[in-house]
């Protein structure tokens, strides 16, 4: 049977959501509580693959098992779990829904903070210097007249393309925070952190807002900024056609 697996994680003790050698990972960590539960190896695959220190409010995974969902599967999975990842939903689909590949679309949140708070310092970059965020908002808006964003990818991806179609980019001022809300169909690895890093440079005057279109022409990283910091970066929302849960 295949499940789809609703989770959110705080990505400060993991080195990202991919198994790699001698680290904890959000999916090592998963495969080794489920093949508990179920009394059998599994391996989950997820919508996607965070990077390190990067947290999710929602991640989606599925898995493929021999046995029925065990009874109080979740709350089971949750003591396993510990403190840093939550089992919000196990979901039977048909055995050829799958995580990634069905995924329609994907939102991130990026957040700043621009006074010093102990509370957000694991959640948030904190700025100390004032910026423009109308010229920040300006030249994210140029985001959603592009589709190519080699710019702002890691190199020597294993990514067909490097295409991808931004429907939202917008900031948000919230009371204790600067939020920056980026819904696309997908991402490239490294590309919204790329983004953010670039339009802060933009908000404290060290680029002019034409450049972000410039940028994005060249398809090169080394013009754009440098990466922000991966602790104030959510993966908020993976989003499937709804025949997938109703099948």
């Amino acid at each position: 049977m295949r499940y789809f697996i609703q989770l959110s994680y705080f990505g400060k003790n993991f080195h990202g959501w991919q198994i790699q050698p001698n680290a904890s990972t959000v999916q090592e960590t998963l495969n080794l509580a489920l093949s508990t539960i179920f009394e059998e190896e599994v391996y989950c695959v997820g919508a996607g693959r965070t990077d390190t220190g990067v947290h999710a409010k929602e991640m989606w995974a599925h898995v493929d098992v021999q046995k029925n969902l065990p009874q109080n599967a979740i709350h089971r999975l949750n003591r396993f779990l510990g403190k840093d990842i939550t089992i919000q939903k196990i979901i039977a689909v048909a055995d050829e829904a799958h995580a990634r590949f069905d995924a329609i679309a994907r939102s991130y949140e990026y957040h700043i903070i621009e006074a010093k708070n102990p509370f957000l310092k694991e959640q948030a970059w904190l700025v100390e210097r004032s910026f423009d965020l109308e010229k920040m908002q300006r030249a994210a808006d140029i985001l959603l007249q592009v589709e190519d964003f080699s710019s702002f990818s890691k190199s020597n991806t294993q990514t067909f393309t490097n295409l991808c179609t931004i429907t939202r980019a917008e900031f948000e001022r919230k009371e204790d925070r600067i939020v920056f809300h980026i819904s696309a169909n997908r991402f490239l690895r490294n590309m919204v952190r790329a983004i953010v890093g670039t339009l802060v440079e933009v908000g404290l005057g060290k680029r002019k807002v034409e450049e972000m279109r410039t940028i994005i022409e060249s398809k090169d990283r080394s013009l754009a900024g440098e990466s922000a910091p991966a602790h104030g970066l959510f993966l908020t929302r993976v989003e499937y056609p709804k025949e997938i849960f109703n099948g």
